[in-house]
């Protein structure tokens, strides 16, 4: 019996670990990643309805655990498509001419993703947020502005 229960265990374990391998596969490039752990700017296109993209959009951007984070109204068009089940977007990093890479987006609650994000904006835009954190701030806590979190396909 025993050996059985161990068995049963570790092919369980076995199972987790292959489940879990996908999401390491989708770590970006060392390149990519201190492309935009350096950038200013991503340029993200979202996906429309026919399946093409839209037009690229610059936006400050997060580059944080693995993934892209905006702050975005949730009446922007990358937000609507995201709710509407149309997530897949593509980021262009630093300029449209530059390295790109597909993704993923979707609007998530993370607070200490949330927190990072606007320390990050006041380290990364020093000019743009003095004017701008007030409406971040406020945004996040009345529902304006929405996190977006876009992981690497």
């Amino acid at each position: 019996m025993r050996t059985r229960a161990l068995s049963t265990k570790l092919l369980w374990l076995f199972f987790v670990v292959l489940m879990a391998s996908p999401v390491a596969a989708r770590e970006l490039p060392k390149d990519l990643q201190d492309l935009l752990a350096s950038s200013t700017f991503v340029y993200i296109s979202s996906t429309r309805k026919d399946g093409t993209l839209s037009r690229p959009a610059e936006i400050w951007f997060m580059w944080h655990k693995g993934s892209v984070y905006v702050a975005s109204p949730p009446t922007t068009w990358r937000a609507r498509r995201i709710r509407w089940g149309r997530p897949q977007a593509k980021i262009w990093i630093g300029k449209l001419e530059g390295q790109s890479f597909a993704a993923t987006g979707a609007i998530v609650n993370e607070p200490e993703a949330q927190a990072a994000l606007l320390e990050a904006y006041a380290r990364k835009y020093p000019d743009g947020w003095k004017k701008w954190e007030e409406s971040f701030r406020t945004g996040f806590a009345d529902g304006s502005r929405v996190l977006i979190r876009y992981t690497p396909d």
